[in-house]
């Protein structure tokens, strides 16, 4: 075959496959593939009852984290979360199991975390000011260098009511300065009044929160951890 008989065999061969094509195109997709977010944020929270939960309400899919998550998933956020609180806890204080929130940092805490969340505690009441002070440096560098990329978003000890002991202000205001020379975000529930003035939300002991009080805080803080990952 010579050269000029191949070229127009092939030429002929793919004119074919056009036509055939023009004929008979491709059915189309009756959508367009969307981009598809597959990003997952790691999140560790750190807590005292009030995030385990205890018998007035509040209890595994019922507690606030549990919550958080549904929420923040409806809003497109996939969260990989590592709870670690225990009742009793507090920066200071030991809790049921003799942790403190150091402790609890260094169990929940992973270097891949975008997020680590601290909230409480009104257990640290009659630990030394001073002692206070220094455990909250601690536990904030401390999860500094378990996740050097993580945010931190330290959430200071509610209050139930609105006459809030001496003692209260006072860890407060050394968990907003502690959280501020560590360069997290701190949030105030006892200066936004979160239980005050809703009984309802609080379970017959007075001090823990029901399964709405559960779903409350749920609802307050799942803003807060979006606003985290997505800026």
């Amino acid at each position: 075959m010579s050269r000029l008989t191949a070229f127009v065999v092939r030429f002929a061969l793919l004119f074919g496959v056009i036509v055939a094509y023009l004929a008979h195109p491709a059915p189309r997709r009756a959508y367009d593939i969307l981009t598809l977010d597959f990003r997952l944020s790691h999140v560790a929270v750190v807590g005292d009852s009030y995030t385990t939960g205890t018998d007035e309400g509040g209890r595994g899919p019922r507690s606030w984290t549990a919550r958080a998550w549904q929420a923040l998933a409806q809003q497109g956020e996939r969260i990989a979360p590592d709870v670690a609180a225990e009742g009793r806890a507090g920066y200071g204080m030991p809790g049921d199991h003799d942790s403190i929130f150091e402790d609890l940092t260094a169990h929940a805490v992973k270097s891949d975390d975008a997020l680590v969340v601290f909230y409480g505690s009104r257990n640290d009441q009659g630990i030394d000011l001073g002692t206070l002070a220094a455990k909250a440096h601690d536990t904030f560098d401390l999860a500094h260098q378990l996740a050097p990329g993580a945010r931190l978003l330290v959430i200071g000890p509610p209050w139930p009511t609105a006459d809030v002991p001496l003692n209260m202000l006072q860890i407060r205001d050394i968990l907003g300065s502690a959280a501020g020379a560590a360069g997290a975000t701190f949030v105030d529930p006892i200066a936004e009044r979160w239980f005050v003035g809703r009984p309802d939300l609080i379970g017959a002991d007075g001090v823990h929160p029901n399964d709405a009080g559960h779903q409350y805080m749920a609802d307050k803080i799942a803003p807060l951890i979006r606003t985290q990952l997505v800026t």
